[in-house]
């Protein structure tokens, strides 16, 4: 029987929480703001669907017991925003734990579409996050005055608009609104979401990104910009597509503070491999998707293709790894120019790596819709993948803000096929990797996506490509 650490509260005003994780088996304590919590070892496995909440993905310190009560947490001080933050991704509870629940109803169990309404305990927790770290009219607010709505589209992350009512006026500078980003089930190891906060506050004070507000081993606030939500057919558009390009070679420019070694595409691809050759699946529908999906023989199938990869030239870049529409707003700001109307955001998946996967990683989004609104909450259209014109009008753009090669004697026009052999070939590793992501996802998240079917969609993507390019 599976065993798990519950970790009780030894001191009033925290949360409780619940850890299920094999790398961390070795658990004895966590430390928050200096006091104890004990743990104790149970092998109980309980079946409450409260256990986990559709709306707290991986949540650590959530209303996660039939008979938890919702406590506050504490606001740490700012050195131990780094260390809970860096506790969190070594202790995230697993949504495993407790749920054999699968059925074979997947498409059956959200005909009604996604979730539009705030379960009380988000809206309790959200509510007491928002008063600890925003100052102001935060602090007077009522909590039958907070307002709180679902931002759709996260695949990684639960996102939630959090806002002051119309009728109590601002203090201060304090905003009236802010995003709330619950993490979803991490992946990127114990060490991603220091980087990434430390990375967010880099890009904020360059207004690069928005700023951060509050930071908690749940998640963060950061600023919210009033934006039209980016839809995947106006990656097409030409002027969007020439800004967005214009935007990733500012970003490709950054110099950070981080291991400027291209590792992370592989060893996160390795570990992600390893992961999904022990993955175990109870419902029916997922069994069957798993083995067609092993039949790839899919360590071969790596093998192949880091090979290709090396015999293919892509400079090493500080890259975002995951530019999709949703990554992108449109504002709606008075003080920008015509051509500056866009921001990258969500950074989670950034670091330095080969500059061809963040060119193959985007035209691949141009397929993907995450906005529909019926099971699998996604809709794939291959032909939607840009055309050799699209692809070349991305990459004149880029290459006109980030100032060519540098290198004179290179014929342009041989730069631009050779950059389209680039991005083509490291779009099989975006099928690739995204393809074991979501395999994972299917088993961890809670997120109201079809994860599997999407895993499917990806390397069937990845097969017809290979033919191409290979």
């Amino acid at each position: 029987m599976r065993k798990y650490f519950h970790i009780m509260a030894a001191f009033s005003n925290v949360s409780i929480f619940l850890v299920d994780d094999p790398e961390v088996a070795d658990l004895t304590r966590l430390a928050i703001t200096n006091e104890a919590i004990s743990v104790s070892e149970n092998a109980v496995c309980p079946g409450s669907p409260r256990l986990l909440t559709q709306k707290l993905t991986m949540q650590a310190g959530g209303n996660v017991s039939g008979d938890a009560v919702p406590v506050d947490v504490k606001k740490p001080t700012s050195y131990e925003l780094l260390i809970l933050a860096h506790e969190r991704t070594s202790r995230t509870p697993s949504p495993l734990l407790g749920c054999n629940g699968d059925d074979d109803s997947e498409a059956e169990s959200f005909k009604g579409g996604r979730t539009v309404e705030v379960d009380r305990e988000t809206k309790e927790r959200a509510f007491a996050w928002c008063r600890d770290f925003l100052s102001g009219a935060w602090k007077t607010i009522q909590i039958m005055d907070f307002q709180i709505s679902i931002v759709s589209g996260g695949l990684s992350n639960l996102l939630y608009l959090c806002s002051l009512p119309d009728h109590l006026k601002s203090v201060g500078e304090e905003p009236r609104q802010v995003l709330l980003r619950i993490y979803g089930a991490i992946l990127q190891g114990v060490d991603s979401l220091v980087l990434e906060s430390v990375m967010f506050a880099i890009l904020a004070e360059r207004t690069l990104g928005p700023k951060l507000y509050g930071i908690f081993p749940e998640g963060r606030l950061e600023q919210y910009f009033p934006n039209t939500r980016m839809r995947t057919d106006q990656l097409s558009d030409a002027d969007i597509s020439a800004e967005i390009a214009t935007k990733l070679a500012r970003f490709h420019k950054m110099v950070m503070p981080f291991n400027k070694e291209p590792t992370w595409l592989f060893a996160t691809i390795n570990k992600y491999m390893d992961q999904v050759l022990t993955l175990t699946f109870t419902r029916d529908t997922h069994v069957k998707k798993y083995k067609k999906l092993m039949k790839h023989n899919l360590s071969t199938e790596l093998k192949n293709l880091r090979e290709l990869l090396a015999a293919t030239p892509s400079p090493v870049v500080f890259c975002h790894n995951d530019v999709q529409e949703g990554n992108v707003l449109l504002l709606h700001r008075g003080d920008q120019s015509a051509t500056d109307q866009l921001m990258l955001i969500d950074f989670e998946y950034s670091s330095y790596n080969y500059r061809g996967f963040d060119f193959g990683n985007h035209f691949c989004e141009w397929m993907y819709d995450y906005t529909y609104n019926q099971w699998p909450f996604y809709k794939a259209t291959p032909e939607d993948y840009p055309s050799r014109e699209q692809q070349l009008h991305f990459i004149r753009s880029y290459l006109k803000e980030h100032g060519g090669c540098g290198d004179e004697s290179v014929d342009q026009r041989q730069m631009e096929e050779d950059i389209i052999v680039e991005a083509n070939r490291y779009a099989l590793a975006s099928h690739f990797l995204w393809g074991l992501w979501s395999i994972i996802q299917a088993k961890l998240s809670k997120i109201e996506f079809g994860y599997m079917d999407y895993a499917q969609v990806r390397f069937d993507a990845y097969f017809k490509q290979k033919k191409l390019f290979s």
